[in-house]
């Protein structure tokens, strides 16, 4: 079926409401096959209003005598409410939407037959058609250059590797001390306690090529119980007498289904302001989010203190190693690295660390927080790594070339895109689509002139340091540029950044004509 054989009424006259602080806009409201568009036709407001369809999460309809209203909540937390003339028009837009937005969710989202291709081609890579995209240091096995979309137990069966290994990744190599950081799936020991003498030989290996008498620590983001659960399907941990000079900590960080409910909690309370400041403050800690972004600022730096400070390599871990593993090494390397904190090099971050090393975009951010459904694959995990982010830029104000501007369209993109980057769950998936080919990348279109003053910190200055963010409960936030975004004015923060930025401009012109 074509898309455009869901649309049940191509247009009628609208008004639409954006929030409290934009005014109403009426016009002609059309239904396309991926977008919704609302023209003023005045001249006193002549530009076009566009909704792209995959960005809609939930969608509510009531009619009352001759004209109806439907209210659309959105992934990027807006609220939009569209009163139209008419009830069949009314109804009929309202089951367009539903079905376009459904429909082209499907579009990039193939059914089980595709998965099942999948499975049976990932298992046939072999490492003759990785192509190396990460410089390493000389002194480390050549094994740890793979690509970073490759379920690694895997890769480690293309690679010879007994039953139970898996095939850790470099992540990052510490210059300063030659230390490394890694990152895997869990070793598959199972009840039987199966060992993989390539994997152990491999990590024994890392550790002489940091340098003599080096240790590591193995950081496994379960629980223990949870970790010794996992043994009896196959998974497991590493046993103590088989990784000598490693040495285990669990550092259990929330996901899934639990972070999901934390995060709609969240988005529930901050759409409430009308309640006393007593209640909205015990419902904003009852939604333990502020706890969540606490417990993954506070592992990352545990990852990055045992390199920084102690001279040790670092492994980290969970299950599949595709969700917290990711949010630890990103945030352990914006701690240590002061290229990752650039523009492009946070870009490069995000790319490898989340992308390209096979966070499922397309299973975790199939709903926002508005969807009445709550599938237990969905999980805000990348967003609760730009609120950990978020928090870095606040404590260190000039540390990190970009802004917030550049981690709410990452927000953004990451739950509904006209770009390709975020589409499906793996590189090897994006590959089969032909995502590189048939999209854009939404780099591209950050990197644009036009777009740069927004996503730029205008007061950015190099710090080579590292920097160590404070965990305490007085110095974590919530995000209000993101969570209150739609429904309170603008901060004065928000008119400073622009008087930074025309100040800025102002020298600049200044300087070069001096």
């Amino acid at each position: 079926m074509e898309f455009s054989e869901l649309i049940r009424t191509g247009r009628a006259q609208a008004e639409l409401l954006r929030g409290p602080e934009a005014p109403p806009l009426r016009g002609t409201l059309c239904v396309t096959s991926h977008h919704l568009l609302l023209s003023p036709g005045t001249e006193a407001s002549p530009d076009l209003w566009l909704l792209l369809l995959r960005s809609v999460d939930s969608i509510e309809k009531r009619v009352a005598g001759d004209s109806g209203t439907i209210t659309l909540r959105c992934k990027d937390l807006r609220v939009l409410q569209l009163d139209i003339e008419g009830v069949e028009a009314t109804l009929d837009i309202a089951r367009s939407i539903e079905g376009l937005r459904l429909g082209d969710a499907w579009h990039f989202h193939p059914p089980e037959r595709y998965y099942q291709r999948v499975a049976r081609e990932t298992n046939a890579w072999r490492l003759s058609e990785v192509n190396e995209d990460f410089s390493l240091c000389p002194s480390y096995p050549r094994a740890l250059i793979v690509p970073r979309s490759v379920d690694d137990h895997a890769l480690a069966r293309s690679a010879g590797f007994r039953q139970g290994g898996r095939f850790p990744v470099l992540s990052y190599h510490h210059a300063p001390n030659g230390t490394a950081l890694l990152r895997s799936s869990q070793p598959l020991t199972g009840p039987q306690k199966r060992r993989c003498a390539e994997d152990e030989e491999l990590l024994r290996a890392v550790l002489v090529g940091a340098r003599p008498g080096a240790r590591g620590f193995i950081i496994d983001t379960r629980s223990a119980q949870a970790a010794k659960q996992a043994r009896m399907t196959g998974g497991g941990t590493e046993a103590k007498a088989a990784y000598p000079g490693w040495k285990r900590l669990h550092r259990p960080l929330e996901r899934g289904r639990p972070l999901q409910e934390s995060f709609v909690r969240l988005v529930e309370a901050c759409g409430d302001l009308e309640q006393s400041m007593d209640r909205w403050l015990s419902r904003l800690e009852g939604c333990r989010w502020l706890e969540h972004v606490k417990e993954a600022l506070s592992t990352a730096c545990l990852a990055a203190q045992g390199m920084e400070r102690e001279g040790a390599c670092i492994l980290v871990h969970g299950a599949e190693g595709t969700d917290s593993t990711l949010l630890v090494t990103s945030l352990a390397q914006l701690i240590l690295d002061p290229l990752s904190r650039t523009m492009d090099g946070f870009q490069e971050l995000v790319e490898r660390e989340w992308i390209q090393a096979g966070h499922p975009f397309q299973l975790r951010c199939a709903h926002s927080a508005f969807s009445h459904a709550r599938p237990k694959h969905e999980a805000p995990t990348f967003l609760l790594f730009l609120d950990c982010v978020w928090q870095l830029g606040r404590q260190f104000p000039l540390s990190l070339e970009f802004g917030e501007g550049l981690l709410l369209a990452l927000f953004e993109h990451a739950y509904a895109s006209p770009f390709g980057s975020f589409l499906c769950n793996s590189e090897k998936e994006r590959g089969l689509c032909e995502v590189r080919t048939r999209t854009h990348s939404l780099w591209s279109g950050l990197n644009q002139p036009k777009e740069q003053r927004k996503l730029r910190n205008p007061l950015y200055a190099l710090n080579p340091l590292a920097i160590w963010p404070s965990v305490e409960p007085q110095s974590l936030r919530l995000w209000q540029g993101l969570f209150l975004r739609w429904t309170r004015p603008p901060e004065p923060s928000e008119t400073a950044w622009e008087k930074v930025w025309q100040i800025v401009t102002d020298s600049e012109k200044t300087e070069g004509s001096a």
